[in-house]
């Protein structure tokens, strides 16, 4: 981690409910500001919004749960994303809030809606990057998009993605970040090697895979059920080169948002949007928190 980085974040542990979360933090501004990262990250993987929005807001970037420094529980049943939408609900409260402006990408953007439509008091504000609601998902599901997805499915499989996720110091999952940036460089060597560091933490990379076991089938293909719509404000960030999420599949988010709603396109990036264009991500969340 950078000098500049260990200057302006610190970090800390919190418990809720039978697990115990890590979270790193920067700034103590009066309000909060939630970020929740996805797979096959950690906190680290929104190094630059913390830094940049810290001088305004108490921002905060937890491990989530079998990620990192964060519990790992061995059941696949503990990852149901209702489960991590308790703990980052009681994270909140743990940290001394009552709402938080919640903003996630990829799982973590998957969690941050479902906070948002099940406990909106919790919510001051949502900014979703990359993944759209689950309803939306569903709506939009296309062959193209199954093909795109074809890891998620392959995850289901016991303990073969691990053996290969693991081979060769991580080469696989390495090269699935730094690989699928729209521009080469983006994410460094050295941004790698942190992750290197949390992916060999003992459970990490099976809790991190475990959200696709518990969730993936039957979100997508399971009883569809008619759910809330958001009724916060809401800012939806996409970068339009993402191999993973289709641009197909994101069409009509603001269908399932009852409250204000504006959309970004990011044409120059993909799917690791905060990072591949940090300046117009952090400047759009900031004016969106301001409003």
């Amino acid at each position: 981690m950078t000098e500049a980085l260990q200057k302006k974040i610190e970090f800390g542990y919190a418990q809720v409910g039978a697990f115990r979360l890590h979270y790193a933090r920067a700034g103590n501004g009066p309000k909060l500001v939630l970020l929740l990262h996805g797979f096959p990250e950690f906190w680290y993987s929104w190094r630059h919004q913390l830094v940049d929005l810290s001088d305004e807001y108490t921002v905060v970037a937890p491990d989530l749960r079998g990620t990192n420094l964060s519990d790992k529980p061995t059941e696949i049943s503990e990852y149901k994303i209702d489960k991590l939408v308790d703990d980052a609900v009681g994270l909140i409260d743990q940290l001394g809030f009552e709402q938080a402006a919640v903003v996630g990408h990829d799982w973590g953007g998957g969690i941050a809606w479902a906070i948002a439509r099940t406990h909106p008091k919790s919510v001051s504000k949502l900014a979703v990057l990359q993944t759209p609601p689950i309803d939306i998902w569903r709506k939009n599901l296309t062959m193209n998009q199954l093909f795109a997805s074809w890891y998620m499915f392959f995850f289901q499989l016991p303990k073969l993605p691990e053996m290969l996720l693991t081979s060769r110091d991580f080469e696989g999952l390495a090269k699935g970040v730094r690989g699928t940036t729209a521009a080469r460089g983006v994410i460094s060597k050295q941004d790698i090697e942190e992750y290197k560091i949390a992916w060999a933490r003992p459970g990490t990379i099976t809790g991190g895979l475990n959200l696709y076991r518990a969730n993936v089938l039957s979100r997508l293909f399971g009883k569809k059920e008619k759910l809330p719509d958001v009724t916060v404000p809401t800012l939806f960030i996409y970068g339009e080169q993402d191999h993973a999420i289709l641009p197909s599949t994101v069409e009509g988010v603001a269908e399932v948002v009852a409250a204000d709603y504006d959309e970004i396109r990011i044409p120059e990036a993909a799917h690791w949007v905060h990072v591949e264009a940090r300046d117009k991500v952090s400047a759009a969340l900031r004016n969106f928190l301001r409003e």
